[in-house]
């Protein structure tokens, strides 16, 4: 039974080990670093009602708000680190990242890999959302993103810039809309430098 056991914790580990390299997080900071006392918006057992997971199996998403420094994206890291345990597929890219790859998916084939696996992963960072604005094919092609995520994977997005002003930097109000009303179907945006915002009208991960 031992030597059972043993070949399973060397399984699963093999297989975390995978998951972490395809995640490609640009650093490992989990949640029992994460200060709460730091940020007034989300307290320790709104952390652990995250850490369970179960808003993954709901596709849930979660929007980090905040001016840089607040935490956003060590939050969203320990979070992926926690799906990966969990036995989930984690993908972590910054918005930079993302749209490069998404205009370079069609003949880079080192691209069209790393799309596949975001398309495949379970949850799914996008890191350092709208700082910059975008061309509308950049934008088109990001709502074609979403789109192939929505209900399937759940999205953390972080950023410093609340949905409201998205619009302005997709540069493309119907594309805005669009991209916002599937991020934001079944969501919670989460202010790390004031209080946690609930969406009106959203069912709520917290209890």
């Amino acid at each position: 039974v031992a030597i059972c056991d043993h070949e399973e914790q060397r399984r699963e580990e093999k297989t975390r080990q995978k998951h972490l390299k395809w995640a490609q997080f640009p650093f490992e900071k989990s949640l029992e670093d994460f200060d709460t006392t730091e940020s007034v918006s989300i307290s320790k057992r709104q952390i652990s009602q995250l850490r369970a997971c179960d808003w993954l199996d709901q596709t849930f998403n979660l929007v980090l708000l905040g001016p840089p420094g607040v935490g956003k994206t060590h939050l969203a890291i320990g979070l992926g680190l926690e799906a990966i345990d969990q036995g989930k597929q984690v993908a972590f890219v910054s918005m930079g990242e993302l749209i490069t790859l998404l205009k370079t998916e069609e003949y880079v084939r080192k691209s069209a890999i790393r799309l596949r696996r975001i398309r495949q992963a379970d949850l799914v960072v996008i890191d350092d959302m709208m700082f910059m604005a975008m061309e509308t094919r950049e934008a088109n092609l990001f709502f074609q993103l979403v789109s192939d995520l929505y209900e399937k994977s759940s999205i953390i997005l972080t950023s410093n810039k609340g949905p409201d002003s998205w619009g302005k930097m997709l540069g493309d109000q119907g594309i805005a809309t669009a991209i916002l009303d599937r991020l934001l179907h079944r969501c919670e945006v989460i202010h790390l430098n004031g209080e946690s915002h609930r969406m009106k009208h959203r069912e709520s991960v917290f209890m």
